[in-house]
């Protein structure tokens, strides 16, 4: 029986009540969502909120799911749109935060001795945490899908209703941003 058999059977399930189908798919589900989301805040914790919101309007609506579709490419779509609300309401906090640097929440003390090396790649993550989280929405979304996710150009421009082209000059704007916010922070030694 193939995944998205399963899915089909698993979703039928879930209709007629099934809670040990629901667990069933989010189990399989989730560490995909998760990655998605967490590589989308930069915070583990906002990942594991908007997982959850995920996967509840996902069951929400599952009657308007079209069985026809891959069960992931859909739930993948319910994410981005929650991380699209959680941008949005993230940039409403940051208008009233007076006097607090952006990107100052998601900063992560650790106060354990670590040898060097661990601590350089630790910052050098938290730096490409931090660049991709600050990235505008359009980017980071192709970039997480395409980079992150493995999605190839195709999938990527259905699940964003973009075409291929837009995929393909968005990822390499999002790339080249990046990369030039790790030579700013380089440069400043941050």
């Amino acid at each position: 029986m193939s995944s998205a058999e399963d899915d089909r059977t698993l979703i039928e399930r879930c209709q007629s009540g099934e809670a040990s189908a629901q667990r069933a798919l989010v189990e399989r589900y989730r560490p995909a969502i998760w990655r998605l989301t967490r590589n989308a805040t930069g915070s583990a914790e906002e990942a594991f909120d908007i997982t959850q919101e995920t996967f509840v309007s996902a069951f929400g609506a599952l009657s308007r799911y079209d069985p026809s579709r891959p069960f992931g490419a859909w739930l993948t779509r319910i994410a981005v749109n929650k991380c699209r609300d959680w941008s949005r309401r993230r940039a409403v906090r940051r208008m009233f935060e007076l006097g607090v640097p952006a990107g100052f929440e998601t900063a992560v003390v650790d106060d354990a001795a670590l040898p060097d090396r661990v601590a350089e790649a630790r910052a050098e993550l938290a730096a490409v945490s931090r660049a991709i989280a600050d990235l505008p929405l359009r980017l980071k979304e192709v970039l997480l899908l395409r980079a992150v996710e493995s999605m190839s150009q195709a999938e990527t421009a259905e699940l964003l209703g973009i075409s291929e082209k837009a995929v393909e000059t968005r990822l390499a704007r999002a790339r080249e941003k990046v990369s030039s916010t790790l030579r700013a922070s380089d440069v400043r030694g941050v």
